[in-house]
């Protein structure tokens, strides 16, 4: 299974195409207090890059870049994976591809070339716990850790699950109503069979629409809204089993290994036992040792080469 969604597009990127969202989010994130939906440049790969390389949200608002992603699961490889959208977006500006001019920006030339300040944030609202707010660096990343990075990327996560950055959430009402619909799935489908999973979530759309939730976007965008919602899911739950998989063959690792070592160590203490025994002429015990485990084990005590909880 790859790393990233075949389709791209969750529920979070759905609404953030929308610029008065946008503006609302990025007001709320900057404590700015900016009023028209037009200062807000959507920001839209080349067709012909990966959908594995595009990010939930990128937009400029006065020259700053924000760069938006959106995780319902764990992830330490946010600055690294968003040092990868920064360089495809900031690569589409610089050849102007999308006014359609040949030319591009001069990189090359005498002249400084000036670029958005860029801003790396994480919304995150996956069921394991998690700080309120964290901030990930690509130098956490380096494999030579260094002071003094030459590159340096920071990230921060904000976690939107209930009762966490409220005055985010406060301050930004879809983004809150957004959580309650990703709530009213969860509830609805606890403990649900995946088959019942398109149901469970129609049910949370209906839920949403009768209490004025998102209510115009989910009418609109409804049917896109339960397949996005069915993959992620999908995506999710692979997640969780390659995960339980690889912990399950880390366990057996770990058992084959201890029992190894184990044996290793065993054979090692009884092999001193039995140099002592013989150096000192006690033949006798020696014998008695090898058809009895229990007086081997007091011999072993005796001569210090069993600490308590090896005897266990």
């Amino acid at each position: 299974m790859s790393g990233n969604r075949e389709y791209k597009s969750d529920v979070f990127s759905m609404l953030m195409q929308d610029k008065e969202r946008a503006l609302q989010l990025y007001n709320a994130m900057n404590g700015s207090s900016y009023d028209n939906p037009e200062d807000v440049e959507i920001v839209i790969h080349d067709g012909g890059i990966s959908l594995s390389v595009r990010n939930d949200a990128s937009f400029i608002v006065d020259a700053r870049l924000s760069i938006y992603e959106h995780q319902s699961t764990v992830c330490p490889n946010m600055p690294v994976r968003s040092l990868i959208y920064f360089s495809v977006i900031l690569s589409d500006m610089l050849s102007d591809k999308k006014k359609g001019t040949k030319s591009g920006k001069n990189i090359y030339g005498r002249r400084l070339v000036k670029i958005p300040t860029p801003h790396f944030v994480v919304f995150y609202n996956g069921e394991e716990e998690q700080p309120e707010v964290q901030e990930l660096k690509l130098s956490d990343a380096f494999e030579k850790p260094t002071d003094e990075p030459n590159l340096e990327l920071k990230c921060k996560v904000y976690n939107i699950n209930d009762g966490k950055n409220k005055a985010i959430m406060e301050s930004c009402g879809w983004l809150n109503d957004y959580m309650t619909f990703v709530n009213k799935v969860r509830e609805y489908h606890a403990d649900g069979a995946f088959d019942d999973l398109a149901i469970d979530i129609e049910k949370a759309i209906d839920y949403c629409i009768d209490n004025d939730i998102l209510k115009e976007f989910l009418k609109t965008y409804r049917s896109e809204v339960t397949k996005s919602m069915q993959l992620n899911y999908e995506f999710d739950r692979q997640l969780e089993l390659e995960r339980a998989d690889a912990i399950e063959e880390g366990l057996e690792q770990g058992i084959k290994q201890g029992l190894e070592q184990g044996l290793e160590q065993g054979i090692d203490l009884i092999n001193q036992l039995n140099q002592i025994l013989l150096s000192e002429g006690k033949y006798d015990e020696l014998q008695k040792a090898s058809k009895d485990k229990e007086y081997q084990k007091k011999l072993l005590a005796e001569y210090g080469l069993l600490n308590e909880k090896q005897g266990e």
